[in-house]
Order: C-alpha cells, then sequence, then structure tokens
C-alpha cells in the first residue's frame, strides 16, 4: 500500500469513527439502530416531538411522539420475548404503511431480531421464496394479506410459528400460530431495557432480484445506522425541526434506510403516506404538511411532470427546501422541469440495496449538473474499473482490475471497502457475495464515466448495456434524449439482436396525453436521437406503447420489454403484470 492510499484509508476510517461519535450507543454498550432512532431522543428531553405522521387514504392523520414511539416498540419488544422468539431470528413484515408497520420494524430491532419488510404489492410466490430463504419465524401482516399472498404457501414455510395480524380479522384466520397484534400489544409492557447489541448483529435483510437467479437477501447489521444518519445529514440535509417525506415504502431499501432509519436518527418529523400515487394529493402533502425535505423517485418526478402544470396551479412549494431522488437514473430533463416548473432543483444520489447507504450524490451546495449522479460523498472512494468490448472484467497481468485510463472513459462503478452500511451477506449465498468483490472493491455492476471535475455519470447496468458494431450503449442515455421531446412521457430501450452488428439500439416509448402515435413522430424522434446521440447509438426503430411494463418500486422492466421482442412473452405492453 502506498503512502497516499494509506492516508486515503486514515481518512475514511476517521470519518467514519467521527460519525460513530455523534450517535450514543447503548447505556450497556454496543450499538442498537431503534436506541439511536427513538429512544435516545426520549433520554435527550426530545420525546414530545413529533416522530411520524400517518396520513391515511381517509380521515384524519394520527401523530405519533418520539416518547409514544418508544413505548409502543417497546411493547412489541416484550411481546416477542412473551412468544420466546429468539434474539437472531428474522421477522418479516407485509403489509401497506400503517403505524403498526413501523413500529414492529423497530420493536423487532429492539430485540435484537433480524427485519426482513416485504412489498404488500406481493404475490404468495415472491413472499414464499424471500421468507423460505430467511427462516421468517416470525410474520407481521393483515388478515386480508395473509389470506391472499400467505395462506396458499403456507404449507411451505415451515419454520413460520407467529402470525402477528394487524388490524380486525385475526379470529377469521384458521391457521396456526395467529395473534392478534393490538390484544398482544395491550397486554405487553411498555418497559423494555435493550440489551446489549454488538454492532456487526443482524438488523435488516432486504431481498434484490437480478436480471437473472432467485432474490438474494443483502444482509445489513446494526452498525449501518452510522452511515444512514452521516448520509441524512450531508446529503439530504436533515436537520431539526424539518419535516421529511420521503415516499418510498418500507418494502424497499429506501424505505427503510431513509424512510425510517436515518430521519429517526436525526431526530425529524416523518411524513408516511398510506395512498398511491396522485399527482393532485402530492403536492397537497408537500404544501399543506409543511414537508421542507423529500425524497423520491425520478419514476415518480416523471408522473407528476406527466400530469401537467394543472396538478400544482395555486400550490405553494416555498416550504420545500431540498429535494433529493432515489431508485434509478435522474433524467437530464426532469431536473430542468423540476427547477423550471416548480422552482426546485432536484439532487439525484445513486446507491445499491448491497451498499446500504447512498455512495454518490448531489450534495447541498454542489452545483447540479443535469444527468449526473453527483460526487462520491464523504467517506466513500470510488473508481471505474475497465470491461472489455464483451463486457467482461479487464484485468492486469497480476490478474488486478484496471481502472479505466482517462475522464470521460466507461468503466464499473467500485466502491473500496469497508464502510459501516456495506452488506454483510447474502443469505445462504457465500459464493454469491464473494463474487461482489475483488481487490479490495465491491464492484456494483453499475457502468458509469466521470468527468475531470469528478462528477459520476450513469451509462447503464452491466447486463443491460447494449453491444452494437463494437460500441457498449448505455440504454439509460438514450432514453434520457427522446424524453427530451415534449410528446415523450417514458422511454424503454434494449437492443435487439442482428446478425451483422449484434445488436440494434430499439426504444418502446410511452407519450403524453394530447399526443398520438404517428409515422411523423417516429420519423421525428429517431431524428432527434441521430442529431444528439449519433447514427452509432440513436435508436434504429421505435415502438410506441400506452404503458411500459414497470417494477413493483417503479423501474422499467428492460428485460421485459427485451423478451417481448424476442418472441418469449406475448400481448399488448400494457397487459404484461410488472415482477418485483
Amino acid at each position: 500500500m502506498s503512502a497516499v492510499e494509506r492516508d486515503d484509508r486514515q481518512s475514511r476510517e476517521r470519518h467514519w469513527q467521527e460519525a460513530r461519535d455523534r450517535l450514543d450507543g447503548l447505556p450497556a454498550g454496543g450499538l442498537n439502530i431503534a436506541y439511536e432512532a427513538v429512544d435516545r431522543h426520549v433520554v435527550h428531553g426530545d420525546g414530545d416531538t413529533l416522530a411520524f405522521r400517518f396520513l391515511g387514504e381517509d380521515g384524519p392523520p394520527e401523530d405519533i411522539t418520539y416518547r409514544q414511539l418508544s413505548e409502543r416498540t417497546s411493547r412489541f419488544a416484550n411481546l416477542l420475548a412473551d412468544l420466546a422468539v429468539p434474539a437472531g431470528s428474522l421477522v418479516f413484515t407485509l403489509s401497506g404503511r400503517n403505524p403498526d408497520l413501523y413500529v414492529a420494524m423497530l420493536g423487532a430491532l429492539k430485540a435484537c431480531c433480524g427485519v426482513s419488510p416485504l412489498f404488500s404489492a406481493f404475490g404468495p410466490e415472491p413472499v414464499r421464496q424471500r421468507m423460505a430463504a430467511g427462516h421468517g419465524r416470525v410474520l407481521v401482516t393483515t388478515a386480508s394479506a395473509y389470506r391472499q399472498k400467505v395462506a396458499p404457501v403456507r404449507d411451505q414455510l415451515p419454520d413460520l410459528e407467529h402470525v402477528l395480524v394487524i388490524g380486525a380479522g385475526a379470529d377469521t384466520l384458521d391457521a396456526p400460530g395467529v395473534h392478534d397484534l393490538a390484544a398482544l400489544m395491550e397486554r405487553s409492557s411498555k418497559d423494555y431495557e435493550i440489551p446489549r447489541t454488538d454492532p456487526e448483529d443482524i438488523a435488516f435483510v432486504h431481498f434484490t432480484s437480478g436480471t437473472t437467479g432467485m432474490p438474494k437477501g443483502a444482509v445489513h447489521v446494526h452498525a449501518a445506522c452510522v452511515a444512514h444518519s452521516a448520509t441524512g445529514r450531508s446529503v439530504l440535509d436533515l436537520q431539526r425541526g424539518d419535516i421529511y417525506w420521503c415516499t418510498a415504502d418500507p418494502g424497499w431499501v429506501t424505505g427503510t434506510s431513509y424512510g425510517l432509519v436515518a430521519p429517526l436518527t436525526c431526530g425529524v418529523t416523518c411524513i408516511v403516506d398510506e395512498a398511491e400515487f396522485d399527482a393532485v394529493r402530492w403536492y397537497g402533502i408537500l404544501e399543506d404538511e409543511h414537508v421542507s425535505v423529500w425524497y423520491t423517485a425520478p419514476t415518480a418526478l416523471r408522473m407528476l411532470m406527466k400530469a401537467g402544470p394543472a396538478a400544482h396551479e395555486g400550490s405553494d412549494l416555498g416550504g420545500v427546501r431540498h429535494v433529493c431522488s432515489v431508485g434509478e437514473p435522474l433524467n437530464p430533463e426532469v431536473v430542468l422541469w423540476g427547477q423550471r416548473e416548480l422552482g426546485l432543483d432536484i439532487h439525484d444520489t445513486w446507491w445499491q440495496t448491497e451498499t446500504g447507504a447512498i455512495m454518490i450524490a448531489n450534495v447541498p451546495g454542489l452545483q447540479i449538473r443535469p444527468g449526473s449522479m453527483g460526487r462520491p460523498v464523504a467517506g466513500i472512494e470510488i473508481a471505474l474499473m475497465q470491461r472489455d468490448a464483451g463486457g467482461e472484467r479487464l484485468r492486469d497481468a497480476e490478474g488486478r482490475l484496471v481502472p479505466v485510463a482517462g475522464f470521460g472513459d466507461e468503466g464499473e462503478i467500485a466502491i473500496r471497502t469497508p464502510w459501516p452500511s456495506l452488506m454483510r451477506a447474502y443469505l445462504g449465498a457465500p459464493d454469491r457475495y464473494a463474487s461482489c468483490f475483488a481487490d479490495g472493491w465491491y464492484l456494483s455492476g453499475d457502468l458509469a464515466r466521470r468527468d475531470e471535475d469528478g462528477y459520476v455519470w450513469f451509462v447503464g447496468r452491466g447486463d443491460d448495456v447494449i453491444k452494437s458494431a463494437g460500441h457498449l450503449i448505455g440504454p439509460f442515455e438514450v432514453e434520457s434524449v427522446l424524453m427530451e421531446h415534449p410528446a415523450v412521457a417514458e422511454a424503454g430501450v434494449i437492443g435487439v439482436p442482428d446478425p451483422t452488428v449484434g445488436e440494434l439500439v430499439k426504444a418502446f416509448v410511452e407519450l403524453k396525453g394530447g399526443f398520438a402515435p404517428s409515422e411523423d413522430l417516429r420519423r421525428d424522434l429517431i431524428a432527434l436521437g441521430r442529431r444528439r446521440l449519433g447514427a452509432a447509438v440513436a435508436p434504429r426503430s421505435i415502438e410506441f406503447a400506452a404503458h411500459l411494463p414497470l417494477t413493483q418500486s417503479g423501474k422499467i422492466m428492460r428485460r421485459v420489454l427485451k423478451a417481448r421482442e424476442l418472441g418469449l412473452l406475448e400481448g399488448d405492453l400494457s397487459t404484461l403484470g410488472s415482477t418485483p
């Protein structure tokens, strides 16, 4: 290790130690996420601060202070003890965004159990896959979700001992181990002393799906909250007194890391909307709840953009101080729309389920370059590693990874290990876990380029990149150019087989209201692509679609587009259901 590398490593270690020192740690020693997120605020005299405001689809909001949250999460931790659920067990949740869901997650962490939140729209098979892989002993869910999604596969979940039912209906379930959660909470004590928790004890298991293979269960530990808290302050700019709205569901890693842990460790008030997306409703929440910091997805922003100015006419968004996006690359046109229509800068961030926390971001005060993910956050070192024309990682004569040669060259994002929120394992898959690392780097699978000022620009997933006539083409770059056209609401780009050049670029386009497919529009879009990208990169063909297939988290399903193109799927794109 060179002197420069040694100094860089010591600087990173010093940064994370300082971030750790900003947290309290347990009175009995160790580090527990629930204590840092909830109980320590009560200890410091902030128990009456509002922790959550839950907005139901109908009726008045439900407010929970940090003191009330501390008591309710202690009751949940005690009921797990009463059910003889040992520390280290995995508690799964399957529910909409209601108060009991968040209480259960934090309460399980208090009891030193791991938590694996499942997206409420999952069907029986995704639920079975994940619970079987995690040997789930406890499930927190609703009666209707149990009947529809768990009962059909219950005989394939031998480890499931206890089903804690939110709301009414527990008595209608003819199944073993079913309990009425409210009744158990009522009988449980509100006093609980969190046992000494090792920072490396399991805290969360987040399942992530690649383009192939079974879902991977990324294991995160209590030490991860060091990175959550630090990036909550430095990237999301969370400050005491803020009203914060993260629109992500806890079934996804963003909804846990930055919808639960980061804001609570920073002591702010979280808005949780139980309803599904509605443009007018969202603008109303931003105004009526006086949201100051907003973290949402590019897909949602594009949907707001598609809704047009009428959706926010008369809205006062002057209270919104800071806006960030996450989940997929942020198209430059969306950044410009935010500045033009809302008067707000949108700060893109990049991270993955495996990294656990934000790695690259447009932090407050950094000049935004539309289309860039920003620069590595404090405590994080990245490199871009070369790939050959076939997409394989290049290695030197000693077998080590080779960084790209200069600015503007494309390479795979690699992050120098370790950092506090880095996943510690894939459940039951040590070989898959080991394959994510080489030479002291975590290999993300995402391709990017970096400019002379250190800004990082997303190119595409390594398995999405189109290989055409010796060119490696990132779908996102093509999609972003197509979205510059005033008629385009969404675009999905894939490579289609070609005997001469390997793959040709094809785009699927969803139009905004008021525009109709036509040959003139098709030619116009192809011409736009050629002007902006050049003939080698621009789409050769355009197909219009009423709706593009999206994942449950709102990302364009390029693999579905590809499967349909190859004849593996039939039907109109709007009829192809999304998958987890």
